[in-house]
């Protein structure tokens, strides 16, 4: 036979069916040859097209049965979330959208819980909400820079925000400058209807620098010795600790303290240690208590019950209470409060939980409680997933703190803790604790965006870039491969 011949016969071979080839080759001995039919079922059940392999994970023409009982319902819905979960740029995403979702249903029960409280003050409905609504625009560009910030910029600012704010502090309490609001000498009067309270930049200012400190340390291997755990760690904490007992603010000083635990914490304090400054800041609490008859009464309500004195003071406690009890599966209805028109002190900052537990019920307080778990799960995440120490640090500061103020504040609305008189994170009126709230959010943003994968994925989202990649990888294969 003729080579060009032979080379058609070979390309037309290659190019027949499986059937022809299988019909034309010879029988073995003493084996039959199916026919027809039974030909045609044997070839799709035995003969796999090229590529088959790939396509039998995806669900193609060679893929198995799954069989009964295996891979469906609860077990493959947990999969496909974990999965989802693992992704680089989940932690990002919830901790955005956590945060905003928190923010704008706290501007919308800022304005319900608010309107009673603005028009007994002889001022518009919507003056807490226009003081709020400002500051979460502010607060938003905060959020905003900072997420766009470098880590290293960040650490360069810990030491300014650090003296920045010890000066305010101190600023506080000088005559003339400092003001009182509720019994508490923290704020700064700025003119108009605007005011600041230092003291919640200090748990920003406190994370920063602390976190800053002690990854130095770890990169020198000196955290192995107790000095360089606690000095100048705790007697800096200790100068800001004192600086708001100044002005009588308790719960301040005790989310401030709860930082401090969690940044020894997360730099391995052995336990007595930890015990030790547990212990002794216990002491300092009790004794702060035991000399104030207000706190003293504070912890007399917890797990009140039954119709208060109005003499008493148990009687937020009780009332918020009652705002929850009524509030029933789905709540009265956004702004049919009867708790907010004079009965329950503080109904726009403390005490908001209760008016939302009144207003939407139990599935709104349900949702609260969950946006504020996702938030704590993502930042642990971040915290626990990142090899730079001082984003550990940093990371697992933000949270100690917001998730400290978020289960005091519920707590004591609860009536499982005493009144701390702290507001809830980004969901409470106050633009002074909303400001540094989302500027930490903005912080723990950015050290999302910084991980290596997570980097990674943000460059796939740029136009052109997704191409290019496709561009690449498709030079790298075989000249043969289709």
């Amino acid at each position: 036979m003729p080579a060009d011949e032979s080379s058609a016969v070979r390309r037309g071979s290659a190019r027949a069916p499986a059937s022809r080839l299988l019909a034309a080759a010879p029988a073995p001995a003493g084996v039959p040859l199916p026919a027809g039919p039974a030909l045609r079922g044997r070839l799709a059940a035995g003969v796999r097209r090229p590529g088959a392999s790939r396509d039998a994970g995806r669900g193609g023409a060679g893929s198995r049965v799954p069989r009964p009982g295996r891979g469906g319902g609860p077990r493959r819905a947990y999969e496909r979330a974990r999965r989802a979960w693992d992704r680089p740029l989940t932690a990002y995403y919830v901790i955005l959208g956590s945060s905003l979702l928190i923010t704008v249903l706290g501007l919308v029960m800022v304005y319900s819980a608010s309107m009673i409280q603005a028009l007994n003050i002889s001022k518009p409905a919507t003056y807490f909400f226009g003081k709020q609504f400002v500051a979460a625009v502010i607060g938003g560009v905060l959020m905003a820079v900072a997420a766009r910030m470098p880590v290293k910029l960040h650490r360069g600012l810990a030491y300014p925000i650090l003296m920045v704010t010890v000066f305010l502090m101190v600023l506080v309490q000088v005559p003339g400058i400092g003001m009182s609001v509720n019994g508490n000498q923290n704020w700064i009067y700025l003119g108009g209807p605007f005011q600041l309270q230092p003291s919640e930049f200090g748990k920003l200012a406190l994370i920063l620098w602390g976190a800053d400190l002690l990854a130095r340390k770890q990169d020198k291997r000196l955290l192995t010795q107790w000095k360089h755990m606690l000095v100048p760690l705790v007697p800096v904490a200790f100068m800001l600790l004192g600086l708001i007992m100044l002005g009588g603010d308790m719960g301040t000083a005790i989310i401030l303290t709860a930082v401090l635990f969690g940044l020894l914490w997360l730099a391995g304090a052995p336990t007595r240690l930890f015990a030790g400054v547990l212990g002794f800041a216990a002491v300092m609490a009790f004794l702060l208590i035991w000399t104030s008859p207000n706190r003293m009464s504070r912890l007399s309500c917890m797990g009140i019950v039954g119709e208060p004195d109005p003499e008493a003071g148990c009687w937020q406690a009780a009332h918020g209470i009652y705002a929850l009890a009524s509030g029933g599966w789905f709540g009265s209805g956004l702004g049919a409060s009867v708790e907010k028109w004079g009965q329950l002190p503080e109904p726009h900052t403390d005490f908001i939980f209760a008016i939302t537990g009144e207003e939407l019920g139990l599935a709104g307080t349900l949702s609260v409680l969950a946006l504020f778990a996702a938030l704590g799960y993502a930042g642990i995440r971040v915290a626990g997933r990142t090899e730079d120490p001082f984003v550990r640090y940093a990371a697992g500061g933000v949270i100690t703190w917001i998730m400290a103020q978020a289960v005091i504040n519920i707590g004591a609305v609860l009536g499982l803790l005493p009144i701390a008189g702290v507001p809830l994170p980004l969901f409470s009126y106050g633009g002074s604790a909303l400001l540094p709230t989302m500027f930490a959010v903005g912080l723990m943003i950015a050290f999302a965006r910084d991980d290596p994968a997570a980097k990674m994925a943000l460059a796939m989202r740029k136009p052109g870039v997704r191409w290019k990649t496709m561009r690449r990888r498709g030079k790298k294969r075989p000249s043969g491969e289709r």
